[in-house]
């Protein structure tokens, strides 16, 4: 009987510090004309959200077929924005010299979904290919947008993928989130395996964050036990603030048999939304907030062989910590523009790896095979923040508590 508030309260302080006004939904209606000197991030969608009647939406948080659509979207000037910041419209339609517009969305199928990519990855260095798998509490668009921001500002030459699924936007939505990512796990695995199947792919790295790992890495485990491995064209596999439970980590890499990609993670102790995930599932720790320092943790990830950067003193605007070297504009663009023409993350003679930790004060930590690991995508990214306001939800956010309390007490 104690959980619940518990949980109650955890959940209230993280929408006390997510939300605020001045949220402007269906943003993707593409506006009239786009000025010459605003930005274009071009990707290719995939998606098992359901469509939505309205076009500013275009699909909604429940769940439906794998669809397929090309989105453009246009970024002020360098001049008049942060790097790391997605400058949402306070209006309909929004502004390009000051605010993220669509300048382009079309729906597709599966043909031209794949005819568009083709001619897209030859177009690019080694044919690489960034997935991008976002994480709880997104809408569509905010996929969409924050997708765009890292494209953008890590500079990197990648034809851009985004795979999204049903999440409801919603705070109070987690447990149908959760859901939502085991149903999509098929269609993720299922784009993966296309992908290493083509010839025309150089090589795929995948950027998964938040709730976004955990559909990630079950799509690659089911991968390497139908495989007997994982393909060597999935190259990297970068894990930022990764809502899953570490001893359910253990089980997924020691399911990924023969080869597997070179995994990165990204944690932070400090991280307020992965500590009220902690507290909701009853879990002695998240990977995403681990201290890769402390054992056991340092040799099981060593012997792995997987490499961890620990952004725990790294100060930004994030007030969760959830996805805070996306806040940093240094962070963003050493990262982006290094890892991307495939350089090693610590390697002295680039010098990342020291201007990493001056940036963070300390906070970069290596471990395993760190020295030699190059990845070849960047690793700037967030879910955007919560700006649903309090009200809308009030009943959904006591309905959930009622459930919760009823299956405590059942228990």
């Amino acid at each position: 009987m104690t959980r619940c508030p518990s949980v109650a309260t955890a959940l209230a302080a993280a929408l006390l510090l997510a939300g605020c006004a001045g949220d402007v939904k269906g943003t993707l209606v593409p506006v009239a004309a786009v000025p010459a000197d605003t930005t274009k991030a071009s990707m290719l969608v995939v998606t098992t959200r359901a469509p939505d009647q309205d076009p500013g939406v275009l699909f909604s948080g429940e769940r439906g077929r794998m669809s397929f659509a090309e989105i453009v979207v246009s970024l002020p000037p360098d001049a008049r924005r942060k790097t790391g910041e997605v400058q949402w419209p306070s209006r309909l339609p929004g502004n390009p010299e000051t605010d993220f517009v669509a300048a382009k969305v079309e729906k597709l199928d599966r043909n031209q979904a794949v005819t568009l990519f083709h001619k897209a990855v030859q177009k690019v260095p080694k044919r690489r290919v960034l997935v991008f798998i976002h994480g709880f509490n997104n809408r569509f668009e905010d996929a969409v947008y924050r997708f765009a921001q890292i494209v953008h500002d890590s500079r990197a030459d990648v034809v851009p993928v985004l795979f999204t699924w049903p999440s409801r936007g919603s705070i109070f939505a987690y447990g149908y989130d959760r859901e939502s990512g085991n149903y999509s796990r098929d269609a993720l695995e299922n784009l993966l395996q296309t992908l290493a199947r083509d010839p025309a792919v150089g090589e795929v790295s995948i950027l998964a964050h938040s709730m976004g790992n955990w559909v990630t890495l079950e799509a690659l485990r089911q991968m390497a036990i139908r495989n007997g491995s994982i393909p060597p064209k999935i190259a990297n596999a970068m894990l930022a603030a990764p809502d899953v439970d570490i001893d359910v980590f253990r089980k997924q890499v020691a399911d990924m048999t023969g080869r597997r990609p070179r995994f990165t993670i990204f944690v932070s102790q400090d991280d307020r939304a992965l500590a009220v995930s902690r507290r909701v599932w009853g879990s002695t720790a998240r990977l995403g907030a681990i201290d890769p320092d402390a054992e056991p943790y340092r040799s099981e990830l060593g012997k792995s062989g997987i490499t961890v950067l620990n952004l725990t003193k790294l100060q930004t605007g994030d007030r969760l910590n959830h996805g805070k070297f996306a806040e940093s504009p240094e962070v963003v663009q050493l990262i982006g523009s290094r890892l991307i023409e495939g350089q090693p993350i610590t390697d002295s003679r680039i010098g990342l790896g020291d201007r990493l930790i001056q940036v963070t004060a300390g906070a970069a930590t290596a471990v395993g095979t760190a020295a030699g690991l190059a990845v070849s995508a960047p690793l700037a990214v967030v879910d955007p923040a919560t700006r649903r306001g309090i009200a809308g939800h009030a009943e959904e956010f006591g309905q959930s508590l009622r459930s919760a309390s009823d299956a405590i007490v059942a228990e």
